[in-house]
């Protein structure tokens, strides 16, 4: 997507609120992507990405930036936290394995972009074995049956939660580890035995689902998906690394512990500086790939990471703390603001939640407070006092009355947290 750096922040506006600084950095990171992208091969190849690395307390939007930049441009990304990994030779994921996964990522967006675009071409054959499969399935109980009649339904939508047995591919099972990289147990014999089928009984919504990728998987070239996962993977990855605070070891000092950190710090520099990582659909060069780093730093230091991964990530942006009118942006201003999904919510249930500013001034200014005499855990806090604030309103909705108008105010608001004010104001007379 050809975006300019003030366009990628315009976006990223509508969903995190302030950390300017951060929004800059990625914006531009991304935009060098498309810059290099219209260079010539050879001067293409000699270009690496600029990774970045945040520092900032949690619940600030690091994440979030990552994810929803991720999301603005349709690049494979995943999110993996630092502390799961394990130095070479203990039991545990390697680092590579964050490749592989990315990898997996690339492959389901190729695959259901194609599926996407044949799925017209294989819905008149899933449509004649739902409506075979809905016959059979009457016909077993021993119910009459007009077929005329069962697809008229059938294409009302009358069906969709029918039960029906339906014959669908058996599939491999899932990956498992043993100390070292994923082994895909059904994978081992791929090809090399006919495909085994079974009997599963689902609603037809679900079978149609199963179906449907079944006979797309029957046209779409698997060499071409994993050609073009492999190559987005390379050219277009994104990896966040959570966390990354928490495998160094702490200012001034050095223990076992930390030497295994180090360890995890020197087995992901290779990853990061450039290598190849074999996987099941190729080799994978990460050369290309933009990491994006992120931890709070709170004991150490980004100084304290061995200095050679400290030259991998030379963007380093401090991510600020959140005010109590940040807290009240959140509450209103983006696209899935907090407000928004919890009225979404129970109006699924006949409650019309409505919100009313003086409401929001004291949310806000209840986060911050909490925020700042017990543990910082930033927006996040949010979630924590809606939740104790509309208690009540979530266990008593039922959906058996009609649409009711439930107004939040600061009084409502006040009468909810009655004792957790009272524990706010004792607190400054402890010393």
């Amino acid at each position: 997507m050809n975006l300019t750096p003030r366009e990628i922040v315009e976006e990223l506006d509508k969903y995190i609120i302030g950390q300017a600084r951060a929004k800059r950095a990625v914006a531009i990171a991304l935009r060098n992507r498309y810059r290099r992208s219209r260079l010539p091969k050879e001067l293409r190849e000699e270009i690496t990405p600029k990774n970045i690395i945040m520092k900032g307390p949690t619940g600030v939007g690091k994440t979030e930036i990552a994810r929803r930049l991720a999301k603005l441009v349709g690049a494979p990304f995943i999110k993996i936290e630092a502390t799961k990994y394990t130095e070479v030779g203990y039991v545990g994921r390697d680092v590579e394995s964050m490749i592989r996964d990315l990898v997996e990522v690339a492959v389901r967006m190729v695959k259901d972009e194609k599926t996407h675009e044949i799925e017209s071409k294989v819905k008149p054959t899933v449509d004649t074995k739902l409506l075979d499969a809905i016959c059979d399935t009457r016909r077993a109980n021993d119910i009459a049956v007009d077929r005329t009649e069962v697809a008229k339904d059938y294409s009302n939508g009358k069906l969709e939660n029918e039960v029906v047995e339906v014959i669908v591919v058996d599939s491999p099972k899932p990956m498992v580890s043993v100390g070292g990289p994923e082994i895909n147990i059904g994978s081992i014999f791929d090809g090399m035995l006919p495909q085994r089928h079974k009997k599963r009984k689902m609603s037809v919504a679900r079978a149609r689902e199963v179906l449907m990728s079944e006979e797309c998987d029957k046209l779409i070239d698997k060499d071409n998906v994993f050609a073009e996962a492999i190559r987005r993977t390379e050219e277009e990855g994104i990896i966040f690394i959570d966390e990354i605070d928490k495998i160094i070891g702490k200012s001034g000092g050095s223990n076992n512990q930390d030497v295994s950190r180090e360890g995890v710090q020197r087995d992901i520099l290779p990853i990061v500086e450039g290598s190849t990582v074999a996987t099941k659909y190729g080799n994978v060069k990460t050369d290309f790939i933009l990491f994006i780093a992120s931890g709070a730093f709170h004991v150490s230091n980004i100084e304290d990471m061995i200095p050679e991964l400290q030259g991998r990530f030379p963007i380093r942006v401090d991510l600020d703390n959140l005010t109590k009118d940040d807290f009240k942006r959140i509450l209103s201003e983006p696209k899935n603001s907090v407000t928004l999904q919890y009225a979404s919510i129970l109006k699924v249930d006949n409650i019309d939640l409505q919100f009313t500013d003086d409401a929001l001034d004291e949310i806000a200014e209840m986060a911050a407070t909490e925020n700042e005499t017990s543990e910082n855990i930033g927006a996040r806090r949010l979630h924590t006092i809606m939740e104790i604030l509309l208690e009540d309103i979530s266990f008593n909705a039922s959906g058996d009355h009609p649409m009711l108008e439930v107004k939040i105010d600061r009084t409502y608001v006040q009468t909810a947290f009655k004792e957790s004010k009272k524990k706010f104001d004792l607190k400054k007379y402890i010393l």
